[in-house]
């Protein structure tokens, strides 16, 4: 039996549709091999902000983990949901949006009584001012086209003074080939430039798409959506962490940071 032949990697734009279009494809091709490859780290119910391993338990960027309680939260690009596992346990009542239905079954085979919503970030499902705080651990943000619409989507269902936090690769990592090892470790691009990362097809489709923005972009961006930054975390590799994940490892992690987060409040100031 033939097989597809691998997609090329290159650099080219790539608009909201196409983007979307791909990343939903890619996630739902690659759900089952993901969740087996990156489940035992992740865990049923832990919440992780990277690979890292830095824990909401301890990182309380939602907050401390008892007021919680009875809070709405919605989580964004949350894969098989194991960040609502750990909000639920709290006593918080998380929604699990993500735009792969693989991934949402694998949701439901993990199992727990949780909400799930497959959509797209950039158009929420949800009225005005109907959670408390929303967060995305890796979801969705590094695979749009636009954040700002994001942005601005979670500011509207969020109520006044409402908390975002979210997750993505470091920007600094898009300088850097993807690799964990010393080769990892020499500038091999431009971190100014924006243009997006693209695997596509013989036919010139793309099939995985992923956007960069510097540090400044995204800070425009949050503010641009109606948000205050509040904190801006860059997590350190811990001792105890040994494994690699994609360009991720401990000799990279050590040195150069992987992971960047950004913790934001509804600007009540901003227009709407």
């Amino acid at each position: 039996m033939s097989q597809d032949p691998e997609p090329e990697a290159t650099r080219r734009d790539a608009g909201e549709a196409e983007s979307s279009r791909a990343n939903r494809g890619w996630w739902d091709r690659n759900a089952d091999e993901y969740q087996q490859d990156h489940g035992g780290f992740l865990g049923d119910d832990r919440f992780v902000w990277g690979p890292e391993g830095l824990d909401e338990a301890e990182a309380a960027l939602l907050g401390p983990a008892a007021s919680l309680k009875g809070l709405r939260v919605l989580e964004i690009g949350a894969g098989a949901a194991q960040c609502s596992r750990w909000l639920a346990a709290q006593g918080a009542a998380p929604v699990a949006l993500d735009l792969s239905h693989r991934q949402l079954q694998h949701a439901l085979r993990i199992g727990g009584d949780l909400a799930l919503v497959e959509a797209d970030a950039g158009t929420l499902p949800f009225r005005d001012g109907v959670f408390d705080l929303a967060c995305s651990a890796y979801g969705a943000v590094p695979f749009v086209a636009d954040p700002v619409r994001v942005f601005r989507e979670v500011r509207r269902v969020l109520r006044p003074g409402g908390r975002w936090v979210f997750s993505v690769t470091h920007p600094l990592r898009w300088a850097f080939p993807d690799e964990p090892g010393p080769e990892g470790l020499s500038v091999s691009a431009s971190y100014f430039d924006r243009t997006p990362y693209v695997e596509q097809d013989e036919d010139g489709r793309a099939v995985y798409v992923e956007h960069h923005r510097t540090v400044g972009d995204r800070v425009r961006d949050v503010v641009a959506g109606g948000f205050r930054l509040v904190d801006l975390v860059e997590p350190e590799w811990p001792a105890w962490n040994g494994q690699e994940w994609g360009g991720w490892s401990p000799l990279r992690g050590n040195l150069i940071p992987g992971t960047a987060i950004f913790v934001c409040e509804r600007d009540e100031s901003a227009a709407a």
